[in-house]
């Protein structure tokens, strides 16, 4: 192949693939759906959106969740109630739950809550059902955010759709209910709160959550189950805009993104299976101020609303809700074409196929190796020298890519490919491609120099086959539904490789064979640049606030030369094929060199105010004041002080210039002696933090006007040398407790959850308290097994209380300091208090 035309051959062809990709993305089909009393209306339901986001940052227990936005949802369900039809009876009932659970998200750690607010309708044939499906959303908002697409929007699609479900003259089988939720955003109390307690729960047979990680855009399935395929079927058959991928749903069950839903409790808690959706497109504007409802496209809505409605629709008249728990035949593998229909089929079928797959793939390899008899060692030496080969390429390009990312970290550019995406491609894909053809070249010119290239592009082929081949199995007999896409990348290429077998070894044949060659490889290579365009969609933004710990470049890089390694994987091939790479080879290069040098000047700033499209960084700042007491209950240490995290791996080194007084002299203090370093954290979030990414600027102290409440009510000997201690407590809305047992002692038990009490990463316990309004104090106890001698006392507990809202939230030294940090900034603050105690 002449390398004028081979490389950019390549190069188009992939971009070709790209553009495609980009319009089926960019493509919200949102057509209304056929006429009818049904057709939902996503104007009806952006009225919704504007009034709820209207009411301002909506926190649990402050009175914009509690009674503003109660108040606005239970008006547009009475007036939807009476405009419905006679065909259906609708149920109105408010909820106040009060209760404990432990979860193991975010390393694990124990949740209670008390009278928190769920807003729960029942949309039901005029007789009565005895089953029905819910669909969940989410009304409250993280502190200081509209919270307009997590999760406004989706209580909006579900106020239109019960209003247009409402006005149908058909009656529905099963009965519909609507969950308007008040406390999702306190790690899923909410959801909890109405399953294992309210009285409708117990007829749910299947349920829709509605969620977001991003900001409008198309609405993905990512999660479903579990074990009942016939779920996934139901949104294959009605949803009229799918968007699914169960790849998505095994990355987001690793736990490798921070983040968890609704799902997980009614999947736990209620044995209840479902279909988790969510927003993902612009997650660099999740949980800030800037997610407001003008910046959610109404195509987007209509297009929710719309799947939404026909999947409800379906599942309330389907016979198989009623016996949902009969239709549990293991998992499904489910993944969209291009957003234009859904390929599921169950587990199991996979797995006989990818095997039937990748028999035929090592049939034809043993084939072509051991035949004929006569060359069969020199032909398993030749092919799995090449297999080797294409192995330490891959691993010489991962090394090599990734000291070129820690190197960007340490000198201070990481994220500078926040606000460009291009800039990681040029820089991370530019060195991939480099190293990777590199590697090929010096092999062909030293290692093969004098061999066929046609018989090398030939056996190079056949290695790639194998590793595709041998990752199939692999994959496979690990049990994830993922490993579709290897069997996409064996059959396909397989299949192209045996119809045009003859053009290998025809001359002057050459422009048909590669044309023919990239046709069979044509849907591979497209469904993997739909793939990563959907994944770095959803991780780019994540990087923005995955905490200090993990260098953010290196996890991109790691991303970027994966997918070069897999869409190089049919074109190593061509590197023995073409006559030359020195071009291609300087170009890659340049670009890289260009790229890197650019990227350490600091001219690509990794941050943007840009009014129409923000990429802020994010901040959290808090207004602490601390007090250690001893065994007596003396004070013996306090101070104050605003601590300051960033919440990137870049710190605050971009803010410092802004504001002098935030440097390295005010590193935050680590009190080893004290739970979770004595400081006031939210969620046991500290394992993704490191104490020399965060600052404690001295600050006057905080007195709120209503401080916690800390009493002992009783202390009991047990049986076994085991102490109870039983405690009341008040506070703010939002309060975290600490519990570290002294050295000999261990926490046996407690009143919280299931009695069984879960230590966080380090070995403490964390607590997450929130209440809604008029709660009573909090009463708990935990026991403990002490020792015989226990001078310097048994356990310490801390308190830690979050002034979110109100008169409280934020000091004048708080509203100073936020007003100097730059506009490319989102700085969330608020006030708190840590309190030690030791018994």
């Amino acid at each position: 192949l002449p390398e004028e035309w081979g490389a950019p051959l390549v190069v188009l062809y992939l971009l070709g693939l790209w553009a495609l990709v980009h319009v089926s993305h960019r493509q919200l089909l949102s057509q209304p759906s056929a006429a009818g009393p049904r057709d939902f209306s996503a104007h009806h339901a952006r009225v919704y959106l504007d009034n709820i986001t209207a009411i301002g940052p909506r926190t649990v227990g402050s009175p914009e969740n509690e009674v503003l936005a109660v108040n606005y949802l239970l008006e547009q369900i009475r007036e939807i109630k009476r405009e419905s039809t006679d065909a259906h009876k609708i149920s109105v009932d408010i909820q106040r739950p009060t209760g404990s659970f432990s979860i193991d998200f975010l390393g694990g750690f124990t949740s209670y809550y008390a009278n928190i607010t769920n807003v729960v309708v029942k949309l039901e044939p005029r007789n009565g059902a005895e089953h029905a499906v819910l669909s969940n959303c989410h009304f409250d908002s993280v502190p200081n955010t509209p919270g307009a697409s997590d999760d406004a929007v989706s209580c909006a699609v579900m106020l239109e759709i019960l209003n247009k479900l409402s006005k149908s003259s058909e009656p529905l089988k099963h009965a519909v209910i609507f969950l308007f939720n008040g406390a999702e955003e306190n790690i899923l109390q909410a959801s909890h709160g109405f399953i294992t307690q309210h009285e409708w729960a117990k007829s749910i047979r299947a349920f829709i959550n509605l969620e977001a990680a991003g900001v409008g855009g198309k609405e993905l399935v990512f999660q479903t189950g579990p074990e009942n395929p016939w779920l996934v079927q139901a949104y294959v058959v009605a949803a009229k805009h799918p968007f699914a991928s169960v790849v998505a749903q095994e990355i987001f069950q690793s736990g490798i993104i921070p983040a968890d839903t609704d799902f997980r409790i009614y999947r736990d808690f209620g044995n209840v299976p479902g279909i988790d959706l969510a927003f993902i497109e612009n997650g660099y504007i999740y949980h800030t101020e800037y997610d407001t409802s003008d910046r959610i496209l109404t195509d987007s809505i209509q297009r929710a609303g719309d799947n939404i409605l026909a999947v409800l629709k379906y599942l309330a008249t389907s016979d198989k809700l009623a016996k949902s728990s009969e239709y549990q035949h293991g998992n499904v593998v489910f993944f969209d074409v291009l957003g234009l229909f859904v390929l599921a089929y169950p587990a199991r079928v996979g797995t006989i196929m990818n095997y039937i797959t990748a028999a035929i793939a090592f049939l034809y390899l043993s084939k072509k190796v051991l035949q004929p008899k006569t060359r069969a060692v020199h032909n398993l030496k030749k092919f799995f020298t090449a297999f080797g080969l294409t192995l330490v390429g891959w691993v010489c390009t991962l090394v090599a890519v990734l000291i070129v990312a820690v190197f960007v970290s340490l000198i201070g550019r990481s994220l500078s490919w926040y606000c460009h995406f291009y800039v990681s491609v040029f820089l991370y894909g530019t060195a991939a491609a480099a190293n990777l053809i590199l590697v090929h070249t010096l092999a062909k010119k030293f290692f093969y120099k004098s061999m066929n290239e046609q018989y090398l592009g030939d056996i190079f082929f056949d290695a790639s086959l194998m590793v595709w081949s041998v990752a199939l199995a692999v994959i496979t007999q690990m049990g994830l539904c993922s490993a579709f896409i290897c069997m996409l990348w064996v059959s396909f290429p397989l299949l192209a490789k045996l119809m045009i077998q003859r053009e290998f070894s025809q001359k002057g044949a050459t422009m048909k064979f590669v044309m023919m060659y990239m046709l069979g490889m044509f849907i591979p290579y497209l469904y993997m640049m739909y793939l990563s365009w959907t994944v770095f969609e959803m991780f780019t933004p994540i990087m923005g606030r995955s905490g200090s710990e993990i260098p953010p470049d290196v996890v991109l890089a790691g991303f970027i030369v994966v997918i070069t390694m897999i869409l190089s994987s049919y074109f190593i091939n061509f590197i023995y094929l073409v006559k030359s790479t020195n071009t291609t080879l300087i170009a890659l290069t340049t670009v890289f060199v260009v790229t890197l040098i650019l990227v350490c000047s600091g001219i690509f700033f990794p941050y943007s105010s840009d009014a129409a499209n923000p990429k802020p960084k994010r901040v959290f700042l808090q207004h602490t004041s601390r007090r250690f007491h001893d065994l007596d209950g003396n004070v013996v240490k306090s101070d104050s002080g605003i601590w300051i995290n960033g919440f990137d791996y870049n710190g605050i080194s971009h803010i410092t210039p802004h504001v002098p007084e935030i440097n390295d002299t005010i590193r935050s203090p680590c009190d080893e002696q004290a739970p979770f370093c004595g400081l006031p954290w939210i969620l046991p979030i500290h394992f993704m933090f490191r104490l020399v990414k965060n600052w404690y600027l001295p600050a006057p102290e905080f007195f709120p006007r209503s401080p916690i409440q800390f009493k002992v009510l009783s202390k009991e000997l047990m049986s076994w040398n085991s102490v109870r201690l039983s405690f009341e407590l008040s506070g703010p809305s939002h309060m975290s407790l600490y519990v570290r047992p002294h050295e000999g002692s261990v926490l046996s038990t407690w009143s919280l959850g299931d009695g069984t009490p879960v230590a966080s990463f380090g070995g403490d316990y964390f607590v997450f308290y929130s209440r809604g309004l008029q709660a009573k104090p909090w009463h708990f106890w935990v026991e403990l097994m002490v020792p015989e001698k226990h001078s310097d006392g048994i356990v310490s507990l801390a308190i830690a209380a979050h002034y979110f809202f109100g008169e409280d939230q934020k000091s004048l030294q708080l509203y100073a300091l936020q007003e100097k940090f730059p506009n490319w900034t989102f700085s969330s603050g608020w006030s708190c208090t840590y309190d030690l105690f030791i018994f």
